[in-house]
């Protein structure tokens, strides 16, 4: 039976949970692109109308629903680079299942609803972002991307939430 609480945790994780483990997702794909050298460095969280910028940081109305990051160039630009900026948002968040996991076990934090749903929904991101598919609108998911990359097939670098854009573009 779904009741009052059930609810109250259903509104926890779709709209507090889920959207950090978006940004932590997002984050491991801009330090890795910053890392190489990425320039024009912008994440972006959710969809809809901008609500507000800060810095490289772009939060839409549903910012409960998707987010990408964009860049415009590398300065080291190999399949190596571009693969660890692929995974490097899988990475973010199986880092964060680490530490979140760590923190319960020595006491600083409660095990509690809000870090199973944190630690349920970085599986979930991870799994759905290493699986080599196509998503429904043409992009390609961060696994499919890499192993398109490594066949010589990935012709604009990007993933369905990771994008090298041209500078002409922005």
């Amino acid at each position: 039976m779904f009741g009052y609480d059930d609810f109250l945790k259903f509104i926890q994780a779709f709209f507090v949970v889920f959207p950090v483990v978006t940004l932590i997702h997002l984050l491991g794909h801009i330090f890795f692109a910053g890392l190489f050298g990425g320039k024009g460095i912008r994440v972006i969280i959710g969809t809809g109308k901008i609500l507000f910028c800060m810095r490289f940081l772009e939060v839409r109305r549903f910012y409960f629903w998707y987010g990408g990051c964009k860049f415009t160039s590398l300065k080291y630009n190999n399949k190596l680079t571009k693969s660890l900026i692929f995974l490097g948002g899988s990475i973010f968040n199986i880092g964060s299942i680490f530490i979140v996991n760590y923190l319960i076990r020595i006491g600083i934090l409660e095990a509690n609803m809000l870090w199973y749903q944190f630690v349920y929904f970085s599986f979930y991101y991870v799994f759905f972002a290493l699986l080599p598919m196509d998503m429904a609108d043409g992009t390609l998911s961060d696994g499919k991307a890499m192993y398109k990359l490594w066949f010589d097939k990935n012709k604009d670098d990007s993933s369905a939430d990771c994008q090298l854009v041209d500078e002409e573009k922005r």
